[in-house]
Parts: C-alpha cells; sequence; structure tokens
C-alpha cells in the first residue's frame, strides 16, 4: 500500500511538472509572438479590406518580421483599423511616410502586413500614429483576369489556326501566292518590267538634256538650282559670323 502511493506521488509530480513546463513554454512563445519580452511602439492602419489577415500576422519591414499585428477591429461599413505592435529598435527605420499593404508569405502562404520604406528626408513614425495603406488585390480578381487572358489567348489560338488552314488550301490572295507558283512569276516579272522601264525612262530624261530644243531649259534648271545652293551657304555662313 505504501509503495502504492509514493508511485502516485512521483506521478503526480511528473505531472504537475510537465504541466507546468509547458505552461512556461506556451507563455515564452505567446510572448515572444506578441513581443512581451522587447520593448515596442505602436502603429495603426486602416483598410477597407484586410483580405484575410488575422490578429498574430507577422509585420515585416524589407523582408524582416519586426512585429505583430495586434488588434483588428471594425471601425465602419468601410473602414477596418489595424493596430501593429512594432519592435522599439526598428523604430527609427520606420518613416512616417511609410505605407503598409496586405501581402503573403509566398504564392499560397498565410497573410501578413509588410511595411514599404518611407524618404529619407522624412521624420520617423512616432508611437500610436497612423500611417498609410494600400488596399491588397484579391485572388479572385487575379484569376478572373487570368481566366480572361487565357480565353483571349485560346480564341486567337483558333482564329489563327483557321487563317493557316486558309493559306495552306490555298485560299485568298496570300495562299494563291503561296500555292500558285504561276501568280509568284508573274509578280517577279511584273517587277523586271519596271526596272527596265525606269532604266529606259533615265535614258530618255539623259537624251532629253543634250536634246538641242530642250538644252537651255535643263541649263537654266541647273543655274537655278546652284544660285538656290549658294543661297543657303551665304546663309549659313552669316548665321556663323552672329555667333
Amino acid at each position: 500500500m505504501e509503495t502504492h502511493t509514493q508511485k502516485f506521488k512521483v506521478r503526480l509530480g511528473l505531472f504537475i511538472t510537465g504541466g507546468l513546463a509547458l505552461f512556461v513554454i506556451a507563455i515564452f512563445l505567446i510572448g515572444r509572438q506578441k513581443n512581451l519580452f522587447n520593448p515596442v511602439f505602436k502603429l495603426t492602419t486602416t483598410f477597407y479590406n484586410v483580405s484575410g489577415l488575422q490578429v498574430g500576422s507577422n509585420v515585416r519591414f524589407s523582408g524582416i518580421n519586426i512585429g505583430t499585428v495586434d488588434d483588428i477591429e471594425i471601425i465602419n461599413d468601410s473602414t477596418v483599423q489595424v493596430n501593429m505592435l512594432i519592435k522599439k529598435d526598428v523604430q527609427k527605420f520606420i518613416k512616417s511616410d511609410c505605407i503598409a499593404a496586405v501581402g503573403s508569405a509566398g504564392v499560397i502562404g498565410d497573410r501578413l502586413l509588410t511595411i514599404t520604406q518611407g524618404s529619407s528626408n522624412a521624420p520617423a513614425a512616432k508611437d500610436g500614429q497612423r500611417i498609410k495603406s494600400t488596399e491588397p488585390v484579391e485572388t479572385d480578381a487575379i484569376m478572373t483576369s487570368v481566366k480572361v487572358t487565357a480565353d483571349n489567348a485560346a480564341v486567337i489560338t483558333s482564329e489563327l489556326a483557321e487563317i493557316m488552314t486558309k493559306v495552306n488550301g490555298g485560299n485568298g490572295i496570300l495562299g494563291k501566292l503561296i500555292v500558285d507558283t504561276t501568280i509568284a512569276e508573274n509578280i517577279n516579272q511584273t517587277i523586271v518590267n519596271l526596272k527596265k522601264s525606269s532604266k529606259g525612262l533615265n535614258e530618255n530624261m539623259e537624251a532629253a538634256k543634250h536634246n538641242f530644243l530642250l538644252k537651255g531649259y535643263f541649263k537654266n534648271k541647273e543655274k537655278a538650282a546652284e544660285k538656290k545652293k549658294e543661297a543657303a551657304q551665304e546663309g549659313k555662313k552669316a548665321k556663323d559670323e552672329k555667333k
């Protein structure tokens, strides 16, 4: 009987010791999360929609966890106030023109609050100060946009496939040019004829310059061009002298 009582006391002692240890660890973890063991200061901001942000979510600055969300309160039908507890030793880096935004840890990670860097000449944020915020982009809106883009891409792909089928079948001007070699040869021959006509025109113009009746006309035209060129040179020279 006495041995059984001693075993019971030992078990009770171990149970109490384990409970106290778990209690101390829980207090330590909660206090660490809430920054109860570190000096902190308070910041607040407002959102129209916090998009799943919760009390206890991390607050990040430059990618580093600097605090936690202490409280989320609905002010009215269009305003949600978020209170933050920030470590005191980073207060000098948090400027009064910093902007708070709701983000996530990874693509589908937990929600968190990020604070952007402010301007270097702005004063440091004070305890209890309200900072500006930007509204988060909802995941549903992103997925809707992606779906619309995918649908448009599918339509474009289908239309391109239809066009290529018609081209390969010789339909339309482009299809005929690719399939029917006669049209391509005719186009090449037309280009050759245009080149010959251009060459013949140049020869005719050169012959006209040496014609007795038209020689005076071309000489007068050349003199007028030379005078125009000389006048432009003199004008440029005058401008240079003024400078």
